[in-house]
């Protein structure tokens, strides 16, 4: 009889440690992928020149820390670089691809809302909107991602902006030498010790009693702004990604 009862309740244990033992690997697994990733944009970047354009316009703003950065996709390398340490709210996509921003951003003085347009979207754009409120932390949203379509504004940024009273600064980067990977969103490598340029475009108020139509027309000049500044950027290197 006591042979029994000890194998059956191998039956039941069994199972049970090998999902734990499974869940134990797999946050190892994310923890050494954040700390590789963090690392690795810090050797990418830490001897590059980097030059800032329209900084003056929106320091104030940034002091404040009332502010959403917007930047595309493919331009997250180098944003989340210099911003290391801000703790600003990222609101980031539950797939895979997401885990590992989420995990590098943790290790760069980040917090992460895990949520997209298909995914968790609502709930995730809710909670980013009461962390902004109670914490007075700025935000962060790549209003392309997570599949895109490429440096297409998505709605979700604009009510951001709308419920918290925060001001979106778009922001933007290219760089002398450059991969730019056949990727949906073209994203871009920069090479060590190549020079970066960063820009800023024209920061964006929403107001909280807008309506629809003005918020579709604050969505169209982000859109517009963001796709300038990136042009600019990158006609200033050479070159003609999109």
């Amino acid at each position: 009889m006591l042979d029994i009862d000890n194998d059956a309740e191998r039956r039941i244990l069994s199972p049970l440690m090998s999902r734990k033992t499974k869940k134990a690997f797999d946050e190892l697994k994310w923890k050494l992928v954040g700390l590789f990733g963090k690392w690795l944009i810090d050797v990418l970047f830490m001897g590059s020149r980097i030059e800032y354009i329209g900084l003056e316009k929106i320091h104030s703003l940034i002091e404040s820390r009332k502010i959403i950065f917007t930047f595309w996709h493919s331009r997250i390398l180098l944003i989340s670089y210099i911003y290391k340490g801000l703790n600003a709210v990222t609101l980031v996509s539950k797939s895979d691809d997401g885990e590992i921003i989420a995990r590098i951003l943790h290790y760069q003085g980040q917090f992460s809302v895990r949520g997209s347009t298909g995914k968790g979207g609502l709930r995730a754009l809710a909670q980013q909107i009461k962390l902004l409120k109670s914490t007075g932390n700025p935000g962060a949203v790549i209003p392309d991602g997570p599949q895109g379509p490429c440096c297409k504004v998505q709605p979700g940024v604009i009510t951001l902006a709308q419920k918290t009273g925060f001001a979106i600064v778009p922001i933007t980067y290219s760089a002398r030498r450059i991969k730019v990977f056949n990727s949906w969103d073209r994203f871009i490598l920069p090479v060590p010790f190549t020079r970066c340029r960063v820009i800023y475009g024209e920061p964006i108020h929403i107001q909280s009693d807008a309506d629809a139509t003005a918020l579709k027309n604050s969505r169209k000049i982000l859109e517009t702004e963001l796709r300038r500044i990136t042009a600019e950027a990158d006609s200033f290197f050479g070159h003609h990604i999109y």
